[in-house]
């Protein structure tokens, strides 16, 4: 190797690698600040609450401004104007109540403070799982239960489950089920469980107060199943040779607090502890206009719904809301340098807080970069003239915003795609360790009936399962007020014998009016969905506006309505559903998705069948997987892919694409032709 290239490589990476988007609060939709989580903490504490023993914070985020208070400010010259009320919203826990409420930063006071009466509730913390993950440990009947199956208790370990909800007609105590795993020689315990024992956790009053230990199973052996790269023995797999993104002129993007400018786009880059991710304001540049016009006021993941297939007392509980329950940003796994993200990438740290209301740091929890995919965005050759070749190519440029959460046993990687044709991509992949169960069998010869998922190693069986990922879309194409519109795609025959053909398709335009009008289920029939803006028009007098294109993973849930987990995801039996814009309605499963019931979700709220015609309209995508595991996906899980795309439709005069420079452009003598 090249020492001099070697160290010049080695301090681009550096100097990249320290490259920090700002966290300075100068926007009205910026995340809260460590300082402002500190005063919400402080202004808490030192109300009536502040006195309870008991107290503990579950969710502490910005609540953003009214949306036409934000569009009026966005609308000016912004610096020039009076920033919209600065507010937190705030949940918590003290005497075994829900408290939800509302702070005015700015003049630091509680604004309101409403107890919760209904069912469910609010997302776990982390200190109080970790208490939970301890507490079989000093527990008698458990550590005879590891004794009995011949095991070492300094090589267990304990995590926590949500206990989902079983038809109870009241709210009764907030608990938690707990699984143990054995690690010893690996760190791939969830490859390891101890089969057959479960624990249920009373966390108010943090004590076990349900244990059985119904069958003992032989625990999975650790060989073949530690991860690290350290651990591994030759052979070892092909490997490729390491590349490195040098960009000589600096970044392409540039970075003004959590505004994001790129290319032809511009758009606000928040953070939420329960969301991760979401972009706000994101508009594209006119280049006939010289004009940014919007796109997406606001998106972010709302819900991911995991149901587990197996209905045995171990594992029918296994439902889970990764994002109501366990908080999507709250699991933000830490973007390692080079591998999360590119040399050329910068990164982002957030802030959320502890069960105390103390600002935590979350370093290296977004990062954004331009991507360089090697292929074209669009290109034509032509040999139609004579005498000439003429070849004209774009490069397929973009700009990537991405997180990783790490839930438990998966990590999801989410990567917001802005393209320079006006498009904005969703991608979600799913990778990480698959959630196993211990089994008697050792060889598929030896199975009988529904094991409810594939043996993958000596005892080691991976259940079938799901996942949900829902977005929260508040799409405003080119102004709020919209209509959602199904182009079916419908065959014509010819039968009056005015062609030699028989048949064609065509498009029929239907434009739902109200939210019932608005559910799809993809793949059902063939259709163009659009989002459009009735009052705008091209110069061909078509409506302006976006279409949706799935990427794959367009799975619909196969659980039937009356089961438990279902009523609580009842919307995901439909990939699309658009409902009128509404502040409060943000999370798919309802605010309190711990041991909810299903009353306060995206379904409930599509039922109201409200009028979506030419108005605010939220569209709401879900990404869907059915989960067949295969032995290639033991011990780690490689990822698993798809998404969806925000294409313009009628938005530009033209493509956009033909006003970017050509990186290639040939006229040669037509050879061929010419011979």
């Amino acid at each position: 190797m090249n020492p001099q290239l070697s160290s010049s490589s080695f301090l681009v990476f550096v100097f990249l690698h320290s490259l920090k988007l700002a966290t300075i609060y100068c926007h009205p939709l910026d995340p809260l600040t460590p300082s402002e989580i500190s005063a919400v903490s402080n202004i808490i504490k030192s109300s009536h609450l502040g006195s309870s023993k008991s107290l503990s914070f579950h969710y502490v985020g910005l609540d953003e401004p009214d949306k036409p208070d934000m569009l009026a400010w966005a609308s000016t010259h912004r610096w020039n104007q009076a920033a919209p009320p600065r507010r937190a919203f705030v949940i918590v826990r003290s005497e075994k109540k829900t408290h939800e409420i509302y702070v005015d930063i700015t003049n630091h006071s509680i604004v309101s403070d409403k107890v919760y009466e209904g069912f469910g509730y609010p997302m776990l913390n982390f200190e109080e799982q970790e208490a939970a993950s301890a507490l079989p440990l000093d527990y008698a009947p458990f550590v005879e239960s590891v004794k009995k199956r011949g095991l070492e208790p300094d090589d267990v370990l304990c995590t926590t489950f949500s206990v989902g909800w079983f038809g109870e007609r009241k709210q009764g105590r907030r608990l938690l089920k707990i699984q143990c795993f054995l690690t010893g020689d690996t760190v791939n315990f969830y490859a390891r469980p101890l089969e057959g024992v479960t624990v249920v956790v009373d966390l108010d009053a943090m004590e076990i107060v349900e244990y059985e230990d119904r069958m003992v199973v032989p625990v999975p052996r650790s060989t073949g199943t530690d991860y690290r790269a350290a651990k591994q023995k030759p052979p070892l797999g092909p490997r490729t040779k390491p590349g490195i993104i040098v960009q000589p002129e600096g970044k392409g993007f540039e970075v003004d607090g959590h505004m994001i400018r790129w290319a032809n786009w511009e758009f606000h880059l928040g953070y939420d502890v329960r969301a991760g991710t979401i972009i706000s304001l994101a508009s594209v540049k006119d280049s006939e206009t010289g004009i940014f016009r919007r796109v997406l006021h606001r998106g972010y993941v709302s819900e991911i719904f995991v149901p587990y297939m197996d209905p045995s007392e171990e594992w029918y509980y296994k439902t889970f809301f990764d994002v109501g329950e366990f908080g999507f940003g709250l699991s933000a796994a830490p973007l390692e340098p080079m591998t999360d993200c590119p040399a050329n990438a910068a990164f982002m740290d957030a802030y959320i807080t502890d069960r105390d209301g103390l600002p935590i740091k979350q370093s290296n929890a977004l990062c954004v970069f331009e991507r360089y995919s090697g292929d074209a965005s669009w290109r034509h050759t032509e040999f139609g003239i004579l005498g000439q070749v003429i070849t004209e190519v774009r490069p397929e440029v973009s700009l990537v915003v991405r997180m990783v959460s790490a839930v438990g046993n998966y990590d999801y990687v989410i990567d917001w795609e802005f393209k320079t044709s006006g498009s904005i991509k969703l991608g979600v992949s799913l990778t990480g360790i698959l959630e196993m169960k211990g089994t008697q069998y050792t060889h598929v010869d030896q199975i009988s009936g529904d094991q409810h998922g594939t043996l993958l190693a000596a005892n080691t069986m991976g259940v079938y399962h799901d996942h949900f990922v829902t977005f929260h879309l508040d799409l405003d194409v080119d102004g709020p007020d919209n209509s959602f519109v199904k182009s079916k795609l419908k065959t014509v025959k010819v039968t009056d014998g005015s062609s030699p053909r028989r048949s064609y398709w065509t498009v029929a335009k239907e434009t739902a009016r109200t939210e019932a009008d608005a559910l799809v289920e993809l793949g059902a029939k063939p259709a163009e969905l659009l989002v459009v803006n009735p009052s705008k028009k091209t110069k061909m007098g078509n409506d302006v506006g976006y279409r949706l294109i799935s990427h794959g993973a367009t799975a619909a849930s196969l659980l039937s309505d009356d089961d438990y987990p279902q009523i609580r995801a009842s919307y995901s039996k439909k990939q699309v559903r658009v409902t009128a814009y509404n502040k409060s309605e943000k999370w798919a499963a309802g605010l309190y998705a711990d041991e909810s019931r299903g009353d306060d979700n995206l379904a409930a709220w599509t039922a109201r069948n409200r009028v979506i015609e030419n108005t605010d309209i939220v569209l709401w995508y879900t990404v869907g997987v059915h989960h067949v595991p295969y032995q290639e996906d033991f011990p780690v899980m490689p990822l698993l892919s798809g998404g969806f795309e925000l294409r313009p439709a009628n938005f530009f005069e033209s493509n956009p694409l033909i006003k970017t420079p050509a990186n290639k452009q040939v006229h040669l003598p037509n050879c061929s032709r010419n011979s």
